[in-house]
């Protein structure tokens, strides 16, 4: 942006189709009548049409609410994002304050929101390269080179994500569990499994797969995961506040490896 002519431009002006409030009127949201046009949406539906801009069916409603409650968070406080919502709750802050700081740390680089956008992103120019010819085996190998790692495969602790076998069967009872993408991902995986090290997928690339099935570009399917952890952080909220301030996991001094300088004698003079 050069000089101030595009900041002149927008003083007091907003150009947009996406929404506006006409007090005591109606609400335009993107470019629909909120009331009359879209009020028998459930909750799923009309977020992903914010999102998207594209109404999406019953089916795929029930398909995405299910990603949200099969993949949300666990109300385990161990977890490191429900731990801020635990410790807000032990603090005696409040829940929109816990949620706000609990979902900020859930766009980790290991875990959370960015592995979800690496591993649609990563389906998709796979995808790409395979309809210029070339052999998977070589685009896993590529992508390994250069990323070290593809996301959405490997898992700490253990190899096996109990998420999958849920939502890939309630996903065939819609019909979506045989896309292009979801195929694409069990094929990675074969590929991977066969290495000396082999690595088994998680819900990450699980998710990412259905989500490009539904047509879902990166950015749309990382706004709509985006508080999809929501629900376990704000029971973890919930059980903190419900017990004694302060309580939540402390570690006395004994436990403490310090390694610092030894403890001064003071003398008096």
């Amino acid at each position: 942006m050069q000089g101030p002519t595009k900041l002149l431009e927008n003083e007091d002006n907003w150009v947009t189709d996406m929404g506006a409030w006409f007090p005591a009127e109606r609400v335009v949201f993107r470019g629909k009548d909120l009331f009359r046009e879209l009020g028998d949406l459930p909750w799923m539906g009309l977020l992903l049409y914010g999102i998207t801009g594209r109404v999406p069916d019953e089916k795929q409603i029930r398909l995405f609410d299910a990603m949200w409650v099969l993949c949300t968070s666990y109300p385990d406080p161990r977890l490191w994002n429900n731990r801020v919502a635990a410790l807000a709750g032990t603090a005696r802050s409040t829940a929109l304050l816990a949620l706000g700081a609990a979902n900020a740390v859930s766009e980790a680089s290991l875990y959370g929101r960015r592995p979800g956008i690496r591993a649609i992103d990563f389906l998709l120019r796979a995808k790409q390269q395979l309809d210029q010819g070339v052999d998977l085996k070589r685009v896993v190998a590529l992508e390994l080179e250069k990323h070290k790692r593809i996301y959405g495969y490997g898992r700490p602790v253990t190899d096996q994500d109990e998420r999958i076998v849920p939502l890939l069967t309630f996903a065939a009872t819609l019909g979506f569990s045989d896309g292009v993408y979801v195929g694409l991902a069990f094929a990675v995986e074969e590929i991977l499994l066969a290495r000396p090290k082999p690595l088994h997928m998680n819900i990450a690339i699980v998710l990412a797969a259905l989500a490009a099935d539904q047509g879902l570009t990166p950015h749309e399917y990382y706004r709509f995961m985006a508080l999809s952890f929501s629900a376990g952080m704000t029971a973890c909220h919930v059980d903190a506040m419900q017990k004694p301030e302060g309580t939540l996991f402390p570690l006395s001094c004994k436990r403490l490896a310090y390694c610092g300088a030894p403890r001064r004698v003071w003398e008096s003079v």
